[in-house]
Parts: C-alpha cells; structure tokens; sequence
C-alpha cells in the first residue's frame, strides 16, 4: 500500500540537484516522479525511484543525507475536478495533508497522485471506504 520515496536534503549550492539525480541515472534507477521544494538554507528533494533501497545507499555513499519516507498513491480521472474530488473527501474526513505531487503517465491514461499525510493508516482508510484506487507501490515502481 505504501510507497517508498526518497527525501534527500539538498544544500542550496550550485550543482547540487544536478548531482544528486546524477547518482541517481549513473547508478541506472529510473525516476518516476519528482518534488523539490526549498527554504533560504537548504531543499528537499522528494523522489519516487524504481528502487528506492538501492538509490538511498547511492546517495548516502556521495555523503547526501537521505530518508526513506512512506507515502500513499492514489490513481484519478485525469479530468477537470480529479484532484478537487479527492481533496473534498479527505477535507470532509478531517485529513491534513502535509504535501502532495502528481504525475500522469501514458501506460495509464489517469493521473496519480502521492500524498503524504501525518497518519498515513487512517488516510488509506479513508480512501478505502470511499472506493478511492490505492496504487500498489510495485505499478508505481515499474511504470
């Protein structure tokens, strides 16, 4: 139910991004989906990889500070009003994301939305009770 994604601590210097997913291609990981927010000091980099185990342990050899943080996919219509619906459910069931990214894909024809919420349990609940599509980590990993 859970995907693993990377969240890597980025300084804010020069090249720094440019080395970071560096390792990442020259290690042959495929990246399916990417965040980066920032602050004055430093960014986070938030990325969801075929192989997450492998792409941490890449990073931490290139003396990257990295995490690996469960999140949850959601698959949606790729329509006006998609991602509105989905947001009224979790608003309505007192859920507080603390972000989220998406990404559509050909394979799919639908968009995919990752989520990452303070209890990740009863916000999978919730998207079960209300037949919201979970996606498997392994469909997002070998997208």
């Amino acid at each position: 139910m859970k995907i693993n994604q990377l969240s890597i601590f980025l300084e804010n210097q020069k090249g720094r991004l440019w080395e970071a997913l560096n390792t990442i291609a020259t290690g042959k990981i495929n990246i399916r989906a990417l965040s980066l927010a920032d602050t004055s000091e430093f960014g986070i980099l938030r990325i969801v990889v075929n192989d997450p185990e492998k792409g941490k342990k890449l990073l931490e050899e290139k003396q990257f500070i990295v995490k690996i943080t469960p999140i949850v996919g959601v698959e949606l219509s790729d329509t006006p009003g998609g991602l509105s619906s989905v947001l009224k459910i979790l608003t309505d069931n007192n859920i507080n994301l603390e972000y989220l990214y998406a990404f559509t894909h050909e394979k799919t024809e639908k968009a995919i939305l990752l989520l990452q919420a303070k209890d990740l349990d009863l916000l999978i609940k919730i998207l079960k009770k209300h037949e919201i599509a979970i996606v498997p980590p392994e469909e997002v990993y070998n997208l």
